[in-house]
Formats: structure tokens, C-alpha cells, sequence
């Protein structure tokens, strides 16, 4: 078992690039069945505060790979990746 306290203390990787997404903020729980739907990554604030915040970053339950003893392991397809590079 483990305690949401420590789950959002983990640092969330995408296994696609390696790269550091960021802490879990959220988790989205179905009330009716219990279940984890998905875990909510908080924006992070851009510089000087201009522009408010970046999007949430939303990880599907079923895209976690592995829960590890420091992070989460996770499959996540960032579309503005792909929208910078065309």
C-alpha cells in the first residue's frame, strides 16, 4: 500500500524521452467504483509569471508503467512535441 503523500512526492518520467515531467499534484478517482482514473500533473508557472500557467499534464491510469522506490514510470505522447518540430 501506499500513501497519496508519498505517491506525489516521486518524480513522474516519461519513458518515451526520459524526460522529467514533473509531480503528481491530482489524482482523479471514480467515486462510484473506487478506481484511479488518472493522476494530474500541475502546470508549472512560466517565467515571471507571464502568461499564467502551462496546461495540466493528464497520465491516464492505464499509461503507468511502473511505480518505483523515487519515480513513476510513465508512456506519455506530448503532441506540441510534434506540432514544434512540422
Amino acid at each position: 500500500m501506499i500513501k497519496i503523500s508519498e505517491f506525489q512526492q516521486k518524480d513522474v518520467i516519461n519513458v518515451a524521452n526520459g524526460k522529467k515531467l514533473g509531480n503528481i499534484g491530482d489524482i482523479d478517482i471514480n467515486v462510484q467504483t473506487g478506481e484511479i482514473n488518472a493522476v494530474i500533473i500541475g502546470g508549472n508557472g512560466k517565467v515571471l509569471g507571464f502568461f499564467g500557467r502551462e496546461e495540466d499534464i493528464i497520465i491516464p491510469w492505464k499509461n503507468i508503467l511502473k511505480i518505483g522506490e523515487d519515480v513513476i514510470l510513465v508512456r506519455f505522447k506530448d503532441d506540441s512535441v510534434i506540432k514544434d518540430v512540422e
